[in-house]
């Protein structure tokens, strides 16, 4: 723990169209943590390449400075933005800066597929958000990216980003600040459980979809897991040994759904990553979300636009930016 009067200074790296919910969890966590101590513990800086105002995805503003050649930081977060292709999140050099002074780095979300993606086989133990995982398989690599929500290797910290940036703070913060100060930081947040590092994902595949009913938990997890191949749900309730009745039941109970539309959703929202995340064909990306025919169709019921339609707006936003 630090010493009295002792502050860690935490620099936070955004790029355009960052997320604000990691932002907020880095942030919120260490104010939290300045508000129930006796003195104030920890100071932020705002970073970017260039400096200057920078927008979240949701619009929200954050002024920031330039990054230094020699940072005084101790911890450096690096803030992910939804695009793991985005250049400005490529910071090898940035990294080094850092981890050359002993300063631990997180790298959240898309910011940590991009270090994964830049290092290749030299970070040892890495993760991502689940998204992301997939994502990268899907183009074809290799690499074995865990469900864990963070993963050290050395002074380079990996994060699943989202809602798991509010444990990863809490565990920074619990080397500078009694066990007391960070319960209270966790019960001013409603965070009833810190989750230790290797926590599996919520909804990665991993880990099931909690709804409190352990047959519907079970459903689900066993419809993730064949998203490609989907089975039949007399199939599903012969595993689950219930009554098609029964699983209706509990679908229309938690859900407010039906076993066969929540299943399709559940396929359809993977064939929509897809379409905006990879080259897949149409056809294909059907494939991969079990419609072997219908998918356009389907689609287009669902969000109210064909995939071709979708493709061909997305690529003239990005001609535009």
């Amino acid at each position: 723990m630090n010493g009295l009067g002792e502050i860690s200074v935490v620099d936070i790296v955004v790029a355009d169209g960052f997320v604000l919910t990691e932002l907020a969890g880095v942030v919120d966590t260490l104010r939290l943590a300045n508000r129930v101590s006796a003195l104030p513990v920890f100071k932020w800086n705002y970073r970017s390449t260039q400096g200057g105002p920078v927008a979240s995805s949701s619009e929200a503003m954050v002024m920031t400075t330039p990054f230094e050649d020699r940072p005084d930081a101790t911890y450096l977060f690096v803030i992910g933005n939804a695009d793991p292709d985005c250049g400005a999140l490529s910071l090898q050099p940035v990294i080094d800066r850092y981890t050359n002074r002993q300063a631990t780095v997180f790298l959240l979300a898309e910011a940590a597929s991009r270090y994964i993606k830049d290092s290749g086989d030299k970070i040892v133990s890495h993760t991502t958000h689940w998204e992301n995982t997939e994502l990268m398989h899907e183009r074809g690599s290799t690499l074995d990216t865990g469900h864990a929500i963070a993963a050290q290797d050395g002074g380079i910290v990996t994060c699943a980003g989202m809602g798991t940036t509010y444990d990863v703070t809490l565990a920074l913060i619990g080397q500078h600040v009694s066990p007391a100060t960070k319960m209270a930081v966790a019960n001013i947040l409603l965070h009833d459980k810190i989750r230790d590092f290797s926590t599996a994902q919520p909804f990665s595949g991993a880990k099931g979809t909690v709804t409190g009913d352990r047959e519907l938990d079970q459903c689900i997890e066993i419809m993730q897991a064949n998203i490609e191949d989907p089975l039949p749900i007399g199939e599903l309730v012969k595993v689950l040994n219930l009554s098609n009745r029964s699983l209706e039941r509990k679908f229309r109970l938690h859900m407010n759904t039906t076993p066969n539309r929540f299943y399709r959703e559940l396929r359809l929202t993977k064939a929509n990553n897809l379409l905006l995340n990879t080259t897949m064909s149409v056809r294909d990306v059907g494939l991969a979300c079990g419609f072997s025919n219908g998918f356009s169709g389907l689609y287009k019921n669902f969000y109210g636009i064909t995939p071709a339609v979708l493709r061909k707006q997305r690529r003239a936003a990005q001609n535009i930016s």
